[in-house]
């Protein structure tokens, strides 16, 4: 499904230069729930964004459900733009919704830039938004969401255009403990159920402990791959 191989990231700030990762190789395969886990600083959001294709690494090679992204040999920057919104949703921990448009509009929105009709765009919408706990809150703002709620918004676009993946980015640090176990058993149910793949990017434990395999991040480097009996 994803295959990382080598990718160095070295970002420039005035006259420092910080290796964020220095030649991380990855295998992530169909329907796994993967958590790279790591201190700030450790590259793991970087990893994150570069197999997102948000970010573009320095050398190595991406491939993602057999296209390549980078290199000599990589897909046009069109083609990219279709594997991202086609093949890839987003979670971030900010929740990242539109204040204001309401929840199902913030829905709708993946699946307008798709060119769907309306009468499926309505139907699926509708749909996510029930299996994520949302029915009957589809007119309210964010401002008017709690934390939780706000996230199963951003949650719930993510998955609504049936992506093959999944890249959540610290999706529970905004949340309490309480809230951010049930939207981990929310994408854990998702994953078993349709068989989604799931990449996260944390330093919460409760993550870790949830995820099927672990893979530990320290100064750009892989530090250990663990895979686990899941939660």
């Amino acid at each position: 499904m994803i295959n990382v191989t080598d990718i160095h990231k070295e970002y420039i700030d005035g006259e420092t230069s910080v290796r964020a990762l220095r030649g991380v190789s990855l295998h992530i395969a169909k329907g796994e729930f993967l958590s790279i886990a790591g201190p700030s600083g450790s590259g793991k959001t970087t990893l994150l964004n570069v197999i997102g294709c948000i970010d573009t690494a320095d050398s190595g090679g991406l491939s993602i459900d057999g296209d390549r992204i980078n290199g000599a040999h990589g897909v046009s920057s069109r083609a990219l733009i279709e594997i991202r919104r086609a093949k890839i949703g987003f979670v971030f921990q900010s929740f990242n919704l539109i204040p204001v448009l309401t929840a199902y509009e913030n829905v709708a929105m993946a699946l307008s830039l798709l060119g769907l009709a309306e009468s499926e765009i309505r139907e699926r919408t509708t749909k996510i938004l029930t299996e994520v706990g949302l029915a009957g809150m589809e007119d309210r703002r964010p401002a008017k969401l709690s934390g939780g709620q706000q996230q199963r918004v951003a949650v719930a676009r993510a998955l609504v255009k049936d992506p093959l993946i999944v890249l959540a980015d610290e999706p529970t640090a905004n949340l309490d403990s309480e809230t951010g176990e049930a939207i981990l058993k929310l994408m854990k149910s998702i994953n078993q159920r349709i068989g989604t793949t799931f990449v996260f990017s944390t330093h919460d434990q409760m993550v870790m402990d949830y995820a099927d395999r672990l893979c530990r991040l320290h100064d750009g480097l892989i530090e250990s791959d663990e895979v686990r009996r899941s939660a």
